[in-house]
């Protein structure tokens, strides 16, 4: 006898219920007993209010080896859909630790891939929350194929769709790959940890003894490798982060970041422009001040806070629009660009140029950091990442030189020359090859050594180079500065610029792709 209507609709609320419950409460209770929230949990905060759609609640695995075809699920380990942040379209994947260990199977694989493809097809950022186990032994290589598929999309997905990866737990082996390939890693305080290799592994290969946070934890991926662009006191944290950078970036490379309501500065920090830069060059300040000065009031959102504390890098408004922002950092190295902050900043310009984001540098950079560490890493070729992502960006750039503009930094850090859209400097700086001190030794070394008063000497000679050199005047007259302009008057000059150069057009030559010097 065929089933009723009724029975029908039993069946579903049956099957709906089974599918929420992932691992079931005992391993949920597990969950939370380590300090992470379920997969649904996740998504319930990440998401609006009541604006998540499932998609595939009820896939199952196919596998019928080593006892798997007497545990099955609904959802097989990950849940999918969409929903909505600050009113807007997102897909979204969250791994379910409770079911497998969140293990990647075939069919979880194949969920993942088809909100990928959604996301593309329909131009919608895609977040992934992974929490997994790696990938499950028992279906072998289906599953590392379920895992090469991912990684192509991602790869496809690549500055087509923003793709923001949150690691809320174990992420292991082949799994790295995925977010590694993403925009936006996040991590999460003592529970989530990402690896190659496992400490076993560790130990038994190399005999080092390590923790898996020590080797791999959030603050390691955010302080030494630069792995993690954020590292998150608790799970609530990282996907409230979250949803502030959507706020900063577009949906698809065809659209722009949306605009919201300008707000002035921070007052007391607008107000200290003037006497930020010190009279003495070789004092430090924080570039932040400046940053924070000139921006609308709380909206610098820092990427890569803990990482290559020498430049920084992140997101804020001006005006009520989305910018990336570049500084060199005095406190930290004097502001020198090393391997590290190349890297750092060369990675941040990209995703603004792939993304229709507006670029700010402010620029007080004393060169490259000397010493055979750097060069025998490769200084150079790290370096030019940096002179290469600002050369090829063709989003609105404009520079402010605020103190040192020295060497083939002056260059890199989107100049003039390499079509910065506007460049003003502030009355302090000083553009030239190199310092004073040093080009003073260098130009006038035999009149230095012919001297009887060698010291009044060169006290002489540096103030004759400082008042030629030291200066921004001699850029301006060449056309390589637009304006030499008050502190105070940066942030209405930088608005007025934007109003100009917002609807730029700019191209580069046909190329089935760049050779970015990795």
């Amino acid at each position: 006898m065929p089933k009723s209507l009724k029975e029908k609709q039993q069946d579903l609320e049956q099957l709906r219920k089974e599918s929420r419950k992932g691992g079931g409460d005992t391993r949920i209770a597990k969950q939370h007993e380590s300090g992470k929230l379920t997969a649904r949990e996740r998504i319930d905060l990440l998401l609006d209010k009541e604006s998540f759609e499932e998609i595939d609640a009820y896939v199952r695995h196919r596998c019928r080896d080593f006892g798997l075809d007497k545990q099955s699920y609904p959802g097989d380990g990950v849940v999918t859909g969409f929903g909505k942040i600050h009113g807007r379209p997102v897909y979204v994947y969250s791994q379910d630790f409770t079911v497998f260990g969140g293990s990647l199977s075939e069919a979880h694989a194949e969920k993942i891939c088809k909100i990928m493809d959604l996301a593309m097809k329909n131009g919608v950022p895609v977040i992934g929350l992974n929490d997994s186990g790696g990938a499950r032994i028992q279906e072998g290589v289906a599953s590392l194929g379920g895992y090469a598929e991912v990684f192509w999309r991602n790869s496809m997905a690549s500055g087509v769709v923003p793709q923001i990866s949150a690691i809320m737990g174990p992420c292991a082996g082949g799994a790295v790959y995925s977010p590694a390939i993403t925009d936006f890693i996040f991590m999460v305080k003592s529970t989530s940890f990402m690896f190659v290799t496992g400490p076993n592994v560790v130990k038994t290969v190399t005999q080092e003894e390590v923790s898996s946070e020590d080797l791999g934890g959030a603050e390691t991926h955010s302080n030494k490798s630069g792995v993690a662009h954020f590292a998150s006191e608790h799970d609530a944290h990282c996907l409230d982060s979250i949803r502030r950078l959507i706020s900063y970036i577009p949906q698809n490379c065809e659209e722009r970041a949306p605009h919201q309501i300008p707000a002035e500065p921070d007052r007391q920090k607008a107000e200290a422009l003037d006497e930020l830069v010190p009279a003495n060059p070789n004092k430090p300040y924080d570039i932040k001040d400046a940053i924070e000065g000139i921006m609308d009031k709380d909206s610098f959102m820092e990427v890569h806070e803990h990482y290559a504390d020498n430049i920084v890098v992140g997101f804020a408004r001006l005006n009520g629009r989305s910018v990336g922002v570049v500084a060199n950092q005095p406190l930290a190295l004097a502001g020198v660009l090393d391997i590290d902050a190349s890297i750092k900043g060369a990675r941040f310009v990209r995703f603004c140029d792939a993304f229709n984001i507006p670029l700010v540098t402010f620029e007080d950079v004393p060169g490259f950091l000397p010493g055979t560490d750097q060069e025998w890493n490769g200084i150079i070729k790290h370096g030019a990442k940096l002179l290469y992502a600002f050369c090829e960006a063709t989003v609105p750039k404009v520079t402010v030189i605020t103190r040192k503009a020295y060497g083939g930094a002056y260059d890199v850090m989107n100049s003039k020359h390499i079509r910065a859209d506007y460049n003003v400097a502030w009355p302090t700086a000083e553009i030239a090859v190199m310092g004073v001190k040093g080009a003073v030794e260098i130009i006038f070394r035999k009149e230095l050594a012919e001297a009887e008063d060698k010291e009044k000497k060169m006290q002489e000679l540096e103030a004759d180079y400082e008042e030629k050199f030291a200066n921004p005047y001699r850029a301006a007259e060449r056309g390589y500065i637009d304006d030499v302009i008050y502190p105070h008057e940066t942030r209405q000059k930088l608005i007025h610029a934007f109003e100009v150069i917002q609807n730029k057009v700019d191209s580069v030559p046909k190329k089935k792709h760049d050779n970015l010097p990795l």
